[in-house]
């Protein structure tokens, strides 16, 4: 049954990205173990979904315009779908649907180009948020890196409490923790 996983790194402090999306403060991090199982997870992932602000610094980032060979390094030959409701650029060669709306809108189209495997919502926590909202989200895993923010874009601008999240997994990469939840619908929550 296809899963719809929002897989990303936070700081301490509940932050993705800084107040300019970027992800610098991550890079800066020694990588040196925290990867170790990334391969196993992507090789699960039939489509990756992500908001227009992640899309703009991926390609800002890899300066993907200009090379869109470096696609591949990062998505594969996989779907991604980019919420946006402006128009962006497409890297030439990949497999980029821009869609509007809502993800509820989006859902079967979705899960029908995942083909039997895994959605990864990529980013940002807004749309991770919509996901949960719309009750499609159904895994949370989040790797903590040792930094912190003044201010940025929050991991997960919604209100979940216990009954909604069910701690299943928990490990060290490297210097990071990942903490892996699975969420229970809401009915299931009131059970």
């Amino acid at each position: 049954m296809t899963r719809a996983i929002f897989y990303t790194a936070s700081t301490l402090n509940g932050f993705l990205a800084d107040v300019d999306d970027s992800l610098g403060w991550l890079l800066s991090i020694p990588q040196e173990g925290a990867t170790a199982d990334i391969a196993a997870f992507t090789a699960g992932i039939g489509v990756m979904v992500e908001g227009s602000s992640t899309y703009e610094w991926v390609l800002r980032e890899e300066e993907l315009l200009a090379h869109p060979d470096r696609w591949q390094t990062y998505y594969g030959d996989r779907p991604t779908f980019v919420f946006t409701s402006r128009e962006l650029p497409a890297v030439p060669g990949a497999d980029i649907r821009f869609v509007r709306g809502s993800v509820s809108d989006h859902w079967d189209t979705i899960v029908a180009a995942a083909q039997d495997r895994d959605i990864w919502i990529v980013g940002g926590g807004d749309l991770a948020g919509q996901f949960v909202d719309a009750g499609l989200l159904d895994e949370i895993v989040v790797t903590f890196a040792p930094a912190t923010l003044r201010a940025g874009k929050p991991l997960l601008p919604r209100d979940l409490d216990h009954s909604r999240l069910e701690l299943v997994s928990v490990r060290q990469a490297g210097p990071f923790a990942e903490l892996t939840y699975r969420l229970r619908r809401p009915s299931d929550a009131l059970a």
